[in-house]
């Protein structure tokens, strides 16, 4: 059942930077009417659980709970086995369930999967409706689980407790308490290290891995793109936990910390400055010499071959500036791409973002730069009041860039190309490039022939 203190605990992390004004009240993730509407915690569970490809991910609630969430991100996975993700698993409980509970249906859901898909895991969320009837799923999973000598573990993530970021902490949670420390692994290096927050979205986390390799950085499990269930069961032998850009998943990194001496420290992959930042300190953070040299000499050769391939592109987007209107770390991780490539960021969205990612956004913008906090109404003044060129933002705001006659990006993560590490920069720019010269947005920001006369 939902944990009062657990998430009153979680929506006030000892190692957020707004713990300085918890005085004030501050808190992570506050729980308001209305704030499942736009991505609740149960969405935010899944999103951070579902690339475990190799366990099934059973939803018990109504079917409309897994209906409206599942495959909402194009997190890729390299696994070999059936991949339980291609299948969206619920209960389906109805009105009897409501009434007489449905504990029992999720047993027998529970008996029918390990029969005919035998998953590595079963991660088993509850949603608003199972939450408030009752249903104890803590013992149908424990009870489950030894029957069938597998882990299943239960995510209590409904979506009225929060939004999205209290859901991947609850299901970080739900990781550390049932799947962490529980297996050893087959062998150990001095480089081991786990990725946290990196969720494989059009596969990010494949563009620098090969340089991780080169370098020879092992990573030991992952939390949770191209992840799989054995491999987080290991996570606890690891040197260091690195959070990809994604603060949600904080508490996870601090309590491994305390449980196991594991350091953590937070990166980003986006753009060639913050790539390059991002692997010196995890190597750093090893605290080899060795590899550190290493590190240097593989980023320098990098760096140099991606600076002759970038250069017509720097040219071609000379004096160009952009609105950024996305959500959470992308507030200042794209934005950093963006400068990379020679463009004015002028104005980023902060709605979504932690109190972190907003000081990072207030650095890489500088003082002339626009924090958004409300982008739906802001972002079409700021552009004619910028002379922007083009704005990045969802889907939505394509209609936006269409009135102001300016280019447009999707970049949120219905997008279908990477843009992580160097590879993922050069496709940001081949898409910038062919942005600009799309020829609809051309056409839309000519005058008509009655304003020509």
């Amino acid at each position: 059942m939902v944990n009062r203190a657990k998430i009153k605990e979680l929506m006030n992390e000892s190692a957020c930077s707004h713990s300085k004004n918890k005085a004030k009240g501050d808190g992570c993730d506050k729980v308001k009417p209305g704030l499942a509407a736009g991505g609740c915690a149960f969405d935010g569970a899944q999103i951070s659980l579902f690339p475990y490809a190799d366990a099934v991910h059973l939803v018990h609630g109504p079917q409309t709970c897994l209906g409206a969430s599942w495959e909402t991100r194009e997190t890729l996975s390299s696994y070999s086995g059936c991949n339980h993700t291609a299948m969206g698993f619920t209960t389906g409980i109805t009105m009897n369930d409501v009434i007489f509970g449905g504990d029992k249906r999720l047993g027998d859901s529970l008996d029918y999967i390990v029969e005919h898909y035998a998953p590595e895991a079963i991660f088993v969320y509850s949603t608003c409706v199972t939450a408030m009837v009752g249903d104890d799923i803590d013992m149908t999973t424990s009870l489950a689980s030894k029957k069938h000598d597998i882990p299943i573990i239960p995510v209590h993530a409904p979506g009225f407790v929060g939004g999205k970021n209290l859901g991947s902490r609850l299901a970080g949670e739900a990781v550390l308490e049932h799947l962490i420390g529980t297996k050893e692994p087959s062998y150990s290096t001095p480089y081991d290290i786990n990725l946290i927050g990196d969720y494989n979205v059009t596969g990010d986390m494949w563009q620098y891995l090969p340089i991780f390799e080169e370098i020879g950085i092992r990573v030991l499990s992952s939390l949770s793109g191209d992840g799989r269930v054995s491999r987080i069961r290991t996570a606890h032998r690891a040197k260091l936990n690195v959070i990809v850009c994604a603060k949600s998943l904080i508490t996870l990194c601090r309590k491994m910390q305390e449980q196991y001496d594991i350091p953590w420290i937070s990166v980003s992959f986006y753009g060639k400055r913050d790539t390059s930042n991002a692997i010196m300190e995890i190597v750093k953070a090893l605290g080899d010499e060795t590899l550190i040299a290493k590190a240097r000499e593989v980023l320098a050769r990098q760096e140099e071959a991606l600076e002759a391939r970038l250069l017509p592109y720097k040219k071609l987007f000379a004096g160009k500036k952009a609105v950024l209107n996305t959500g959470g770390n992308k507030a200042w991780s794209i934005a950093s791409s963006l400068q990379d490539l020679g463009i004015e960021v002028v104005a980023t969205s902060i709605r979504k973002s932690t109190a972190d990612d907003i000081e990072k956004a207030k650095e890489y913008l500088g003082e002339g730069g626009v924090l958004m906090k409300a982008p739906a109404s802001e972002q079409a003044k700021i552009i004619d009041e910028t002379g922007a060129d083009i704005l990045l933002a969802g889907g939505r705001s394509l209609y936006t860039a269409i009135k102001k006659k300016i280019s447009f990006i999707d970049v949120n993560q219905e997008k279908k190309i990477s843009y992580g590490g160097y590879e993922g920069l050069l496709n940001l720019a081949q898409d910038l490039k062919y942005a600009f010269a799309n020829p609809v947005f051309k056409n839309v920001s000519a005058k008509a022939p009655w304003e020509v006369a």
